[in-house]
């Protein structure tokens, strides 16, 4: 089988790594799966209106995110779980995003503890956090992923509950043995079983996050931690602007990858509001649909600092562990750098929205 040549057929050859059970929990969505969908096509429906005679001879795709210097606008979006795609789990994950000269986002749910995860970084590692009932325990990771490194919060607000996501309900998805959520030993919380004729993680989330979660989080995370927080799963242009009121110092325009509400906006299609309405006065992320280099050009062009990649780094850390998940990024980096040279882009900060609005 030759190599693959885009994330598309990266994901194909993931498929046949995977179990039915993992590639089920990655790839799905909920209820119909048409917030997956449109996520992509929203993509489809941009056009380019590209600048020419534009000495694109040498080419920058360097960044900074709040701060953080990239190789690229283009980062590891959190995502749950790296040890059903990988032995090496999240170890694989942050040293293959290091290898690409970017930024890694851990998950709450991760199968591997945060101080691994950052001792085997050679870039910024953030961390995305869930709020449990329990905000002791809650407290006690936060205040444990800011000892090991991490340099950011990223709070997830799109999750009160679990989505329907109908392949997990039918697989009965839970961990297999030996795998847990790695940092909520100490509270107890690590073990995910599948559960009778539910999806284990759905039961999960209903038992121990709290669906209670109000705007008063961030006052009360600011409390606990100096780190910066950024609010994950904004689609609203007033929701963006009251978290940022809040104290968040950047958002992330995300509907969890359409496995949340399937019902919600494109990511791509709000990103212009948002921008709008927050003004330059923090900073924002995108995720959700990002498949090609152009997409990335899109997403600068409408208001994004930089976008986040969730299941194109799953699919290279099933097919390759940490060369894998460099190589799925690399992807994008030699799309991005091809796009914005035919655009007549010699750096990130000629991407600005007449490429798309002319």
């Amino acid at each position: 089988m030759s190599e693959p040549l885009n994330l598309y057929e990266l994901e194909a050859a993931a498929k046949v790594k995977l179990t039915q059970m993992a590639w089920d929990y990655y790839a799905s969505g909920a209820d119909d799966e048409r917030c997956v969908r449109r996520n992509v096509e929203a993509y489809e429906a941009i056009r380019l209106h590209y600048r020419v005679l534009v000495d694109v001879a040498r080419r920058e795709l360097g960044t900074t995110v709040l701060g953080e210097k990239l190789s690229m606008p283009i980062a590891v979006a959190p995502t749950a779980f790296h040890r059903l795609a990988h032995p090496d789990g999240e170890l694989a994950s942050v040293r293959g995003a290091g290898d690409a000269g970017t930024l890694f986002i851990l998950s709450t749910l991760s199968n591997t503890a945060v101080e691994q995860v950052v001792a085997a970084a050679s870039g910024p590692v953030w961390f995305q956090l869930y709020v449990y009932r329990d905000r002791g325990a809650t407290q006690a990771l936060v205040q444990r992923v800011e000892a090991a490194g991490c340099r950011a919060l990223v709070l997830t607000v799109d999750a009160p509950l679990l989505g329907r996501r109908e392949r997990d309900v039918r697989n009965r998805f839970g961990l297999p043995p030996g795998l847990g959520v790695e940092n909520l030993h100490a509270a107890g919380y690590a073990p995910v079983p599948s559960a009778g004729g539910e999806s284990g993680l759905a039961a999960y989330f209903a038992d121990l996050l709290d669906p209670g979660l109000t705007w008063d989080v961030l006052p009360w995370l600011r409390s606990i931690t100096k780190l910066p927080i950024i609010v994950k799963g904004i689609v609203r242009a007033d929701d963006a602007v009251r978290a940022i009121a809040g104290g968040a110092a950047g958002v992330v325009v995300s509907n969890h990858g359409g496995r949340q509400l399937d019902a919600s906006p494109a990511t791509i299609d709000v990103l212009p509001r948002i921008a709008d309405a927050v003004a330059g006065r923090a900073e924002i992320l995108l995720d959700g649909g990002v498949r090609r280099g152009a997409d990335v050009i899109k997403a600068i062009a409408l208001g994004a600092r930089a976008v986040l990649v969730g299941r194109p780094v799953l699919w290279g850390l099933a097919s390759g562990g940490r060369e894998g998940v460099a190589g799925a990024l690399g992807m994008l980096r030699r799309e991005l750098d091809l796009a914005m040279a035919l655009c007549g882009c010699a750096d990130v900060s000629a991407i600005t929205r007449d490429l798309v609005v002319p």
